[in-house]
């Protein structure tokens, strides 16, 4: 599997529950060899997260660091309705979007509701990725998920941290073992990420490559091994 390249869902302690600042995160990207790193503080629902207005202005933010090309974003929560809790006219000041379901903001509606929730918020133009599609918690129908994926040119994440902390997301290394050979059948998008709330954790793969390499993922589905495939989509 070729190196990867970037790690575009990160947290700095703007977050609330994170523990660096943007500049200690890009500094450990720079040290890993990433040529590009996205800050993805978690949206509105998240307690001690940002207030909408930290995301207007992003304009000002640094787009490089330490030789590491910057992007920011948003990890957005799914509600229970199927909407996003950021609204339109803070969407369109990020980089691009990461929808995800989170407990502090959501409750288990059963399987056809939740992936009809994940769904719905896909539909958004500035979503590109569906964070830790993993947890058991919150259970999916995989094969409804690929295949909206597929036809809304959304990327689903193979997010390191949860197999890190397999506690917190359940199931979550079975369900990578379903859902990553479903995506590579039907030529959905893969990206691999670390889910950092600390420096240290940024760039950090090794669970989740070990895991692509064990279920035979080639890299052509992988979004972050090519910095300009993955450009491309992220801001396209």
């Amino acid at each position: 599997m070729k190196p990867f390249v970037a790690d575009v869902h990160t947290h700095s302690l703007a977050s609330g529950h994170a523990f660096g600042t943007i500049r200690e995160l890009a500094a450990s990207a720079a040290q890993r060899g990433l040529k590009l790193l996205g800050v993805t503080e978690h949206g509105p629902g998240i307690p001690g997260t940002v207030e909408p207005i930290y995301f207007r202005n992003l304009a000002d933010a640094p787009r490089s660091l330490y030789g590491v090309e910057m992007l920011y974003g948003s990890e957005v929560n799914i509600l229970a309705d199927g909407a996003l809790s950021l609204d339109e006219r803070h969407l369109s000041c990020l980089d691009y979007g990461i929808a995800g379901i989170h407990g502090p903001c959501y409750e288990d509606a059963g399987v056809v509701k939740n992936t009809d929730n994940v769904i719905r918020c896909m539909e958004h133009s500035k979503v590109k990725l569906i964070s830790h599609p993993d947890n058991d918690y919150y259970p999916l129908d995989y094969p409804a998920l690929v295949a909206a994926a597929k036809e809304y040119n959304v990327a689903l994440e193979v997010n390191n941290s949860s197999l890190r902390k397999p506690g917190m997301r359940l199931n979550c290394l079975e369900n990578y073992r379903k859902l990553a050979p479903m995506c590579m059948e039907q030529g959905v998008w893969l990206i691999v990420n670390s889910d950092a709330h600390d420096p240290e954790a940024v760039g950090e793969f090794s669970l989740a490559r070990r895991l692509l390499a064990e279920l035979d993922i080639t890299d052509a589905l992988i979004l972050n091994t090519d910095l300009e495939k993955l450009k491309a989509f992220l801001l396209n």
